[in-house]
């Protein structure tokens, strides 16, 4: 797997993950939506340590800065 994210969408999607972390926590969302916006969450921390998104291949994005 080669990298293609970059720091910055790295970064972005670990505060989203955090934020969906803790609108959960404080009960603000629940149910059905809580879960699927979890399941999203663990996937943006996931595919954040690893440094490589799937969709990202699939749609030619690389954000990931090139070193010379």
């Amino acid at each position: 797997m080669k990298k293609n994210m970059g720091g910055a969408d790295r970064t972005i999607r670990i505060l989203l993950a955090l934020v969906v972390g803790a609108l959960y926590y404080f009960n603000v969302i629940t149910g059905t939506l809580a879960y699927v916006l979890l399941a999203l969450a663990a996937i943006f921390v996931l595919t954040s340590f690893i440094s490589f998104c799937p969709l990202y291949t699939v749609f030619g994005i690389n954000t990931c800065k090139i070193k010379r």
